[in-house]
């Protein structure tokens, strides 16, 4: 049998187990991918691989830059910035029609600049903005998609885990993959805007205008805002400017946002420890994501899968472009049943070489998967994103959800699709940091 063969069946065994005995991600690519070696190789060889790549991997300082990044969207989330930037944004856009999606959108786009997590961003807004949609007798449609979808800000704005992951797996680097995030996000977000105002126009109903605000509420308001942008500024400009690495970023990023919320008593003991709790979940999760990715990687490595798959693929006699769509729609329904960022993670390892043999800059290929990724948090029926709304408005139907993301699906197509003719609006900013 040889090599190749034992890699396609390798990948069969792996997604079985997934869907059929429902493993975890990571568990199940590091079993798979330490059999594989031993078969192909031997057994020795297996057990050399799982020592020596880990303790590789894990013995950098620089990966310390994902529970550093963590934290600091934890700590944001449980001292309140969320709340303080959610109500400038309902003080200028409230009294619109569909106002407060509005204003939850440009929440979750200023603080998915400080968090890094679609999860976080999304339960955390949902907090803040699904009462107050509620109140203002907003279509459960439209409120749920709006938190369900605006947390997907959070997988592509730099600090993103997804960007820092894809980072470490491909070995580019993370400083021009998170300036490279910037504009997409923001583009994404406006694309989110739209999308809520097209659907006002529509259907009135859907987001009643809230109440007016005088022009002096509106500034003070302002206030809120402020601390979320100079934590931005610090990271990603200190960044920018070549002044931190990614992982002392991290860490300036934590000391100023502690300096700031303890010294203005917004943080609590409680949601100090609660930061520390959270961190330490989601930086493990990560983590054995990370470790089952690298056995896994080595055994596909020595079938030379991925590679003959590059060869073959960029021998077609079509464009690159249209095996990058089926790349995409691969991405995309797999996401419908395997946790987006597992999946990303499994899949890297094969797709990632194969759209460097097609001829693409690896900056932009590797946000264009974060941008299909970030479907893969809002499509049913594992779309993360939809259970932490499920969770924070048990009351509004499963269904209902599902049907509301439909809307913003569109616009996340849309973006790609913009990102894909112009691949300049990925590419500016990092090239302006040479």
């Amino acid at each position: 049998m040889s090599a190749t063969l034992i890699g396609i069946i390798g990948i069969l065994i792996l997604l079985a187990v997934l869907f059929f005995l429902g493993m975890p991600v990571g568990f199940a690519m590091g079993i798979v991918g330490f059999c594989g070696f031993w078969y192909v190789v031997s057994f020795k060889a297996a057990i050399n691989v799982v020592g020596a790549d880990i303790w590789a991997t894990f013995s950098k300082y620089g990966l310390t830059v994902i529970p550093l990044f963590i934290f600091l969207g934890y700590l944001a989330f449980n001292s309140g910035i969320a709340e303080r930037l959610y109500n400038a944004a309902y003080k200028w856009f409230g009294h619109w029609r569909g106002g407060l999606a509005i204003a939850t959108i440009g929440a979750d786009e200023l603080f998915a600049a400080i968090c890094g997590s679609n999860t976080a961003t999304a339960a955390t807004m949902g907090t803040v903005a699904l009462p107050q949609m509620t109140k203002y007798k907003y279509d459960t449609r439209l409120s749920s998609g709006t938190v369900v979808t605006g947390g997907t800000l959070g997988t592509v704005m730099p600090p993103s885990v997804v960007l820092i992951v894809i980072g470490l797996q491909t070995e580019q680097s993370i400083i021009k993959l998170f300036l490279a995030g910037i504009l997409p996000a923001i583009l994404l977000g406006i694309l989110f805007v739209i999308t809520i105002f097209v659907l006002c126009r529509i259907k009135p109903e859907y987001g009643p205008a809230g109440p007016k605000t005088s022009f002096k509420e509106k500034l003070i308001s302002l206030v809120g805002v402020i601390e979320a942008i100079a934590i931005f500024v610090l990271v990603i400009g200190g960044l920018y400017a070549g002044l931190f690495t990614p992982t002392e970023a991290g860490a300036v990023g934590v000391f100023f946002t502690l300096l700031v919320t303890v010294g203005a008593g917004r943080l609590s003991w409680k949601g100090f420890f609660d930061s520390i709790r959270d961190s330490l979940k989601i930086s493990c999760m990560v983590f054995f994501l990370v470790t089952g990715a690298i056995i896994f990687g080595r055994f596909l490595a020595v079938t030379r899968l991925p590679f003959i798959i590059a060869e073959v693929a960029s021998s077609l006699p079509v464009s690159p472009y249209v095996v990058l769509a089926l790349i995409l729609i691969i991405y995309l329904i797999g996401g419908c049943f395997i946790d987006s960022l597992g999946f990303l993670v499994l899949t890297i390892p094969i797709f990632f070489p194969l759209g460097i043999a097609l001829g693409f800059d690896p900056i932009w290929y590797a946000i264009i998967l974060t941008m299909v990724t970030t479907m893969g948090a809002i499509t049913p029926p594992v779309g993360v994103n939809i259970y932490v709304v499920k969770a924070l408005a048990p009351e509004i139907e499963l269904s209902t959800i599902f049907k509301s993301v439909s809307f913003f699906l569109l616009a996340c197509i849309v973006c790609i699709i913009l990102l894909i003719i112009f691949p300049d609006i990925v590419l500016l900013i990092p090239n302006m940091a040479k």
